[in-house]
């Protein structure tokens, strides 16, 4: 790629802090420092400054110094761009970051768009596009989990696995297509019975990739834990509790919950989204009825269910409850709830135990969201209900929607290669199948992209990245 600007951007946290790191990129990335840049040691001129070097010096405004800085030289193309690129470690004040960059752009610089530095080095060969959007994963992520899995990415781990994939089918579509060129002496060069096996074992890795996405997009966005009951069971002041903070109201009038709100939480390295609901009665309320019907839709939505009931309001009305909840936990990890056990005695808790819906087969915990009695337990609970399996440094976790999609439009293609060579079909149309999967490969690494798949990645990334 070649760009005839320089851009320039903070690219530390946005406000005030101890320090600030701008990033500046681009084939006058030194020239322009040299400007407003003064070294304390002036051995050689800053712009013949040697890669991967750091001085320390002062920003000058005209005469006036601005703040004393630690400037970074990396020379193209060892950065991160593949272009000569400084960085300048000032002190954090907005005034001063604000300032430096003015002195940038007035002396020829201009602003970075969002992941802008990152889709320099895409273009310029540091990185294919899935690692690209690993960048902006890594930065997002939340717990160990998901920093794992897009550091696995950011290093390669997902693009060697679906280069492997195009090599194979290059080998495999190189022998048809040659096969056709030698079509009126009837000539085969490839046995049909190891290009059935290929395409079988190729289809068997994209179908793995293509699996692993629930798993990949749970770590990444969290895993869906919706919390259900009755009216004044608990379930905003449970909510409070495992965020550690008021995030929900808690009252004593019933019907409080009208809506959903759900935070992300992290527990052992894994995300959970929990999702409060509005209580699950009958009302006339028009607005009460459609946060009720919220509810049901959130645990559809859920991998994992938390009905929590009132251990002081044990009635008939459970068995009521129960009908409308238990049927929607199909295929869900279902964990029971019994709240307010600090107002029970032991006979009572004992009568619980013996006699409480025992068909159900269910975790059942027993605790006290206000006085935080044997939450540790349900946390534990929720770990193992998650049942995320330890991910190695090696393993290959789809999480991106738009793999995902490529994945399955490129499974498709290969079903139709097996297809056609089970039936014999015409090398021509076969070859057509697997040029198309390896185009749907080509999509997710990058060697096959469009301006508009490229503005959609990177107007997502924040700006200095």
């Amino acid at each position: 790629m070649t760009s005839n600007s320089t851009i320039c951007a903070v690219s530390t946290v946005p406000g005030a802090g101890g320090i600030a790191v701008i990033r500046i990129s681009g084939k006058e990335a030194l020239s322009i420092t040299d400007k407003i840049y003064e070294p304390v040691k002036k051995t050689t001129s800053f712009v013949r400054q040697e890669t991967h070097t750091l001085t320390f010096g002062k920003i000058m405004n005209n005469e006036n110094i601005l703040d004393e800085v630690i400037v970074a030289v990396f020379r193209a193309p060892n950065s991160y761009t593949g272009e000569d690129a400084v960085e300048i470690t000032c002190h954090g004040s907005i005034y001063i970051q604000q300032e430096i960059l003015r002195l940038l752009i007035k002396n020829g610089c201009r602003l970075a768009k969002p992941g802008e530095f990152t889709q320099r080095s895409f273009l310029n060969g540091k990185m294919d596009l899935s690692q690209a959007e690993a960048v902006a994963d890594l930065v997002a992520s939340a717990s160990t989990a998901s920093h794992r899995m897009a550091m696995n990415q950011m290093r390669g781990g997902f693009s060697k696995e679906l280069q492997n994939l195009r090599s194979q089918l290059l080998n495999f579509v190189s022998m048809i297509e040659l096969e056709l060129d030698f079509g009126e002496e009837n000539v085969e060069f490839a046995d049909r019975s190891q290009l059935l096996s290929l395409a079988l074992n190729i289809k068997l890795t994209i179908t793995k990739l293509v699996k692993s996405f629930q798993l990949g997009n749970a770590i990444k966005n969290g895993i869906p834990v919706v919390i259900v009951g009755e009216t004044n069971v608990g379930k905003s002041t449970l909510l409070n509790h495992l965020l550690n903070e008021e995030r929900a109201i808690v009252s004593e009038i019933h019907g409080t919950t009208r809506d959903t709100i759900e935070d992300v939480i992290s527990i052992s390295g894994i995300s959970f989204r929990l999702i409060d609901t509005a209580g699950l009665r009958d009302t006339g309320n028009e607005i009460e009825i459609l946060g009720i019907e919220r509810t049901y839709q959130k645990i559809d939505q859920a991998s994992i269910v938390v009905w929590m009931i009132d251990a002081t309001q044990f009635s008939e009305k459970i068995e009521n409850v129960a009908e409308k909840i238990i049927p929607k936990t199909k295929n869900k990890r279902l964990i029971i709830v019994i709240n307010k056990i600090d107002k029970l005695s032991t006979e009572e808790r004992l009568v619980l135990d013996d006699e409480f819906l025992p068909q159900i087969p269910a975790k059942r915990i027993y605790l006290s969201a206000k006085y935080k009695q044997n939450t540790t337990e349900l946390e534990e609970a929720l770990i193992k209900a998650a049942d995320i399996p330890k991910l190695n440094e090696n393993d290959v976790v789809v999480s991106n929607i738009r793999h995902y999609e490529a994945l399955s439009k490129a499974l498709e293609s290969i079903n139709r290669v097996e297809k056609g060579l089970k039936k014999a079909i015409s090398g021509d149309f076969i070859a057509q199948d697997i040029r198309e999967c390896m185009h749907y490969l080509g999509e997710i690494t990058g060697e096959i992209s469009t301006d508009e798949v490229l503005g959609n990645i990177f107007k997502n990334f924040c700006i200095g990245k």
